[in-house]
């Protein structure tokens, strides 16, 4: 069967398509960002439990405490960037999610069993030391296979040359095993949430004034970062070789863009490292955000040259209508003032919980 069969017509959308793509890439940051946060929190808190040092207790309790509310806004900044994927990419991400349905429905079951788990984590860390492990491994358990099923759908969204093997698997099971992309892909984001986590505990204690500041716990997360980037070096390489040739050299010399935006993000990479070293927190973290966001334009032109001999945004029709743009910026808006009041109300429990410790 002719693959191109089974790619279905592109839907009109209400507004230039700018705004989606607008929408999509700021969304994913801000997502992505919180998405690392927790894996990250995972690999750094365990690995601060393997070590059995009283010292890094501190630097597990932070991420206990944390976790369930980072869950919560990256799961809710989710929403965001997957609306707007599906409304200029809506006719690839539907027939690949229908492909891996059974593993990308399991994600709602993982997701609410991930959240309990990292609650139990948080409230035995003090009532049963002994059972808060086995919660904070879970919890990472879960989160790595929900992201491990995400890229096998970005993948698999992106090589409609494969969907026909549907026929010889219409259970809803088709996962892209076979994609060289697929595990350095995945690595790389792996990696890439120790780099953010470590940096957010670094970060947090820079924050405090020097007399509460845990200077152990700082150094700790410099470490992570600095080593996790380090590491994202060879892992990049590795993602980049495995890319369909024609896709790989855009970022070589084929394209003027797109090797500009490589050699930026390498540059980037650089000055993030010196930083890491000199242990320069703040600006690690501008460094940081700079390069997230030229990594996802990278990520983001790689799906455009993976979709091209089939698809361009630019071939989606316009059919204006300002209404339902006004009524989503409308709700965006009174979300995110939500979200402040309910995170600044969330510091100030905190806070006041702290003083009455203190007290007591």
């Amino acid at each position: 069967m002719n693959f191109m069969e089974l790619i279905p017509a592109a839907e009109a959308i209400p507004m230039e398509r700018g705004w989606f793509h607008f929408f999509l890439i700021t969304g994913f940051m801000l997502h992505i960002l919180f998405v690392n946060l927790m894996i990250g929190g995972g690999v750094i808190s365990l690995f601060a439990l393997f070590r059995g040092k009283e010292s890094l207790l501190p630097v597990r309790r932070v991420i206990s405490r944390k976790m369930t509310v980072i869950f919560a806004l990256a799961v809710n900044f989710g929403v965001l960037p997957f609306l707007f994927l599906q409304i200029l990419y809506g006719q690839f991400i539907y027939v690949s999610s229908q492909l891996m349905a059974v593993y990308w429905l399991l994600i709602v079951l993982l997701a609410i069993a991930a959240y309990y788990s990292s609650y139990y984590s948080k409230f035995t860390f003090d009532s049963s030391p002994a059972a808060e492990p086995y919660f904070c491994g879970l919890t990472l358990l879960l989160l790595l296979f929900i992201a491990f099923i995400f890229s096998n759908n970005m993948t698999l969204m992106l090589n409609p040359k494969t969907w026909p093997a549907w026929f010889g698997n219409p259970d809803g099971t088709l996962l892209h095993l076979s994609d060289p992309a697929l595990f350095p892909r995945y690595l790389h984001f792996m990696t890439a949430s120790v780099a953010v986590a470590g940096l957010f505990i670094a970060l947090m204690q820079r924050m405090k004034k020097q007399e509460d500041r845990d200077d152990k716990s700082l150094a700790l997360g410099m470490k992570f970062f600095t080593a996790a980037t380090l590491f994202q070096i060879p892992v990049g390489f590795w993602f980049q070789m495995s890319l369909p040739r024609d896709i790989m050299y855009l970022f070589l010399g084929s394209s003027p863009v797109h090797t500009a935006l490589f050699t930026v993000s390498l540059l980037l990479i650089i000055q993030v490292l010196y930083f890491g070293m000199k242990k320069a927190v703040r600006p690690a973290a501008v460094s940081l955000l700079i390069l997230v966001f030229a990594m996802i334009n990278i990520r983001d032109a790689v799906r455009t040259a993976y979709l091209d001999p089939y698809f361009h945004i630019r071939q989606i029709p316009v059919e204006t209508q300002f209404f339902p743009f006004i009524i989503f910026a409308v709700s965006l808006f009174v979300t995110a003032a939500v979200i402040v009041y309910v995170l600044n109300l969330a510091k100030n429990i905190s806070v006041n919980d702290i003083s009455v410790n203190e007290r007591v």
